[in-house]
């Protein structure tokens, strides 16, 4: 049985990238390049970030595509190309992949899940910003400085001491 993706135009999506090597902090060391591969796909391939966090070894990000569009892969697939090729070549890269050209950065696959409803969008926005508490490296969800959680405060969707 072959696994295929639901594609919606203008649906929301929860997401979940992974690290090939999920013992490492590439992406906190390389935050700003992350963000700027980010915003490279944004300006080419527009679609709004409802939350995100960023961890050491993977990213979740719940966004909305635009009513014309549903390609989130191409998405994802950019931005582990932008930002790929924006750092310095330290990892093991498999035959596999050194035959198709890739990086041994990233896990080849994604999850991915079309949120359904609101409730389900609440409890994934929840469930980004509770991950780095969940993960053990932080005791507050205010002391995590890589997540939307920040702008949720600021613009005064969530208190500061939320989930305290």
């Amino acid at each position: 049985m072959q696994y295929r993706r639901h594609y919606h135009k203008g649906a929301s999506y929860f997401l979940t990238v992974n690290l090939a090597d999920r013992s490492g902090d590439l992406l906190i060391q390389h935050v700003n390049v992350l963000r700027n591969a980010f915003k490279i796909v944004k300006q080419k391939h527009p679609f709004h970030i409802d939350a995100i966090v960023i961890l050491p070894d993977h990213l979740h990000m719940l966004c909305t595509m635009p009513s014309d569009d549903a390609d989130f892969s191409k998405r994802i697939k950019l931005i582990k190309y932008y930002f790929s090729h924006s750092i310095a070549k330290t990892e093991r890269i498999s035959k596999s992949r050194q035959k198709k050209g890739e990086r041994g950065i990233w896990q080849r696959r994604f999850w991915e899940h079309c949120i359904r409803n609101e409730a389900d969008y609440r409890m994934h926005i929840d469930y980004i910003h509770m991950n780095p508490v969940r993960h053990g490296y932080v005791e507050r969800v205010q002391d995590w400085q890589y997540s939307s959680f920040h702008r949720f405060v600021a613009d005064g969707l969530l208190p500061v001491d939320w989930a305290d």
